[in-house]
């Protein structure tokens, strides 16, 4: 059940990003809008793709990096979840996410919806801020019923009374009576405990799938920028930029699936499906230059919807699914160190992502 649980959430994840990578598509390679930006005397496309290759393999291996630093360091015994480092690791990653989330993803869906290029009569509207708004209550819906959903799976799948214990049941002897209630109380406070820990670990799996569904969308549209951009001046500063943006984002992720604790196949298909992610957009960005048009209509719709939709959800998951779960509890609260701990990782990780913001 487990495997097959974990199955259906990837390829439900698999599945989402597909449809938003072909919704993607065909607007980067529209060039429709009156809005065209006059030929740059800085584009130079021969040493733009020199940087471009090197970002291909720099964000590849920095996505990698970071998404598997929490995943390896969770073998040891000390970054396990039952100690308070992992607290701490924890708050920065969160911190992490929500700082991509407000400081990076956000202000780009505002200036995408409200680029001169639109008719502002249409888009006078603040439909960023209702997308993230809308998006963040869907992937609260999406988290509550699919949590409903795998515990009922879970708890329909219980061990059926065997004839046995039907027949024991049937005795009306006192003294049976009284020892077969003591062992079926045994029995029950077993149930309890490991069901509680299954609803846990599969809480776990759904923010782990959430979540990397939300970083995806926006690390996609960011490939697809930088990969069409023929301008060395503004590749420079990304190329950088990203390497440690796709590095910190990384390690948020690895975070939640090291405590969702899947097998090793789905853990290995996780990170990788997010190490590739960036540099596929490259890729295709570098396959559309020639026809992208940044501030075509339906480019700046299709992105500025994407980039709302995939902030909302990073902002909800930061927010209620890691910060809210960690620091609400009384482990924390009862502990002032690592309360302090976990406060100071937290604005650490979002300082170290909003200075970013200057550059990505």
């Amino acid at each position: 059940m487990v495997s097959n649980m974990t199955k259906l959430q990837l390829y439900s994840l698999n599945a989402l990003t597909i449809l938003s990578l072909l919704l993607l598509l065909p607007v980067l390679v529209s060039c429709d809008c009156k809005c065209d930006a006059a030929e740059d005397k800085r584009h130079n496309k021969a040493e733009a793709l020199k940087y471009k290759i090197g970002a291909i393999a720099s964000i590849l291996i920095a996505s990698g990096i970071g998404v598997c630093i929490p995943i390896l360091a969770n073998k040891f015994q000390v970054f396990r979840p039952e100690n308070d480092v992992f607290f701490i690791i924890k708050a920065f990653a969160a911190g992490v996410i929500l700082s991509t989330g407000f400081v990076h993803i956000l202000p780009d869906g505002f200036d995408k919806l409200r680029s001169p290029c639109l008719n502002q009569n249409v888009w006078k509207f603040p439909f960023t801020g209702f997308i993230a708004m809308m998006s963040a209550i869907g992937t609260l819906m999406v988290d509550t019923f699919a949590t409903i959903f795998y515990k009922r799976l879970h708890f329909n799948k219980a061990q059926p009374v065997t004839e046995d214990e039907e027949k024991a049941g049937e005795h009306s002897d006192h003294l049976h009576v009284h020892t077969h209630a003591i062992n079926g109380h045994s029995h029950g406070s077993t149930s309890v405990s490991e069901g509680s820990v299954r609803s846990e670990l599969i809480r776990h799996r759904i923010v782990s799938q959430v979540l990397e569904l939300g970083i995806v969308v926006h690390s996609l549209i960011i490939g697809v920028s930088l990969g069409a951009s023929r301008n060395p001046q503004t590749i420079k500063p990304l190329f950088v930029a990203l390497t440690f943006h796709q590095f910190f984002e990384g390690m948020g992720l690895g975070g939640c699936i090291s405590q969702a604790r899947f097998g090793s196949r789905p853990v290995a298909a996780m990170a990788l499906f997010f190490s590739l992610t960036t540099p596929v957009g490259i890729i295709l960005g570098i396959g559309i230059t020639n026809t992208y048009n940044e501030n075509s209509l339906k480019a700046l719709v299709i992105e500025g919807v994407l980039d709302s939709a995939a902030a909302g959800i990073l902002i909800y998951m930061a927010l209620v699914d890691l910060l809210a779960a960690d620091f609400m509890n009384s482990r924390m609260q009862n502990n002032w160190r690592l309360q302090f701990g976990a406060n100071i990782s937290l604005l650490l990780g979002t300082g170290c992502m909003s200075i970013l913001a200057k550059w990505a």
